[in-house]
């Protein structure tokens, strides 16, 4: 594929898969602009055309630079060329991973940012309830957040894999299945728009067995998702950034500040290894006062 084409494909899927903000794309950008003028230089137009030893002569251009990057941006750039070859690899555009030898330097861990209960009860109660695709929004909002599924995973849902009951089948990274609980609401706000709404839906374009369809019948896209968190966020008057993986990170946090074990969360996130997982174990300041407070025979 050629390169300027595949840097378009790659950010256009980690803005809708992961979620992350505009000024983060902006950096992996200009990373990812000023890698392609380097292969550019030398003749290099194609991702087929790059091998190990390439990425690795970019990369140790870069940080023998002067003045010295800062870690955080070398780390950046790291992660940028990286993602882009290994996102080709695993899509199977390409047949093989040339980053894959790299070794980011290591950073201080950040905790994933998620959004307070208050602030997720407003962006699920933000749909219209007297639209239709308003009642299809707050379904797909209540799913999002009841779950912690991935929004690709919450684009392949079929009408079959909520015919459980409280539970709901998820095909995750791998094709792998895993059962994930569903709460109350969200199987109030499903029902309600597989009664009321999906029939219409469904009469609009060509049968297809997926759970989530849009205005014209066809399935929801991960785009179709992002836009209806943005238009909820902007409704419900919400600041922070949010997007399919916030609801994900929303999900876990709550549930390990609600007490849950993390190797049940593990399994609810699909985690493979529990150490993805452990970042939801760090506990923030406000919670540990509360405890202190509430524990401590001499905290007040």
């Amino acid at each position: 594929m050629k390169l300027d084409r595949a840097v378009d494909v790659y950010l256009r899927h980690v803005s809708i898969e992961r979620g992350l903000s505009e000024h983060t794309i902006a950096a992996y950008r200009r990373d990812l602009t000023a890698y392609l003028g380097w292969l550019g230089e030398r003749g290099i137009a194609d991702s087929a055309e790059v091998v190990p030893d390439t990425v690795s002569a970019f990369i140790a251009e870069r940080a023998g630079a002067r003045p010295a990057p800062a870690a955080s941006s070398l780390a950046r750039l790291q992660s940028s060329v990286r993602g882009l070859h290994r996102f080709l690899a695993r899509e199977g555009i390409e047949q093989g991973d040339p980053s894959a030898r790299l070794r980011p330097p290591k950073l201080p861990r950040r905790l994933p940012k998620a959004l307070t209960i208050e602030q997720v009860e407003r962006l699920l109660a933000a749909p219209d309830p007297e639209d239709p695709l308003g009642i299809r929004d707050r379904a797909l909002l209540e799913m999002l957040y009841a779950t912690g599924a991935r929004v690709s995973e919450i684009v392949q849902l079929d009408v079959d894999d909520v015919a459980h009951g409280d539970v709901l089948r998820v095909r995750g990274k791998g094709s792998k299945e895993r059962i994930v609980p569903i709460g109350v609401f969200a199987r109030e706000a499903v029902d309600a728009y597989l009664t009321r709404v999906r029939p219409d839906l469904a009469r609009r374009g060509r049968a297809t067995p997926r759970l989530f369809l849009g205005a014209r019948g066809a399935a929801v896209s991960r785009q179709g998702v992002w836009l209806v968190i943005q238009n909820a966020a902007a409704r419900a008057e919400l600041t922070a950034h949010v997007s399919p993986h916030t609801l994900r990170h929303s999900f876990a946090t709550h549930l390990m500040q609600g007490g849950a074990d993390v190797r049940v969360v593990q399994e609810l996130l699909g985690h493979a290894s529990v150490a993805t997982t452990q970042i939801y174990t760090h506990v923030s300041v406000d919670a540990l006062r509360d405890v202190y407070a509430t524990s401590h025979p001499r905290a007040r």
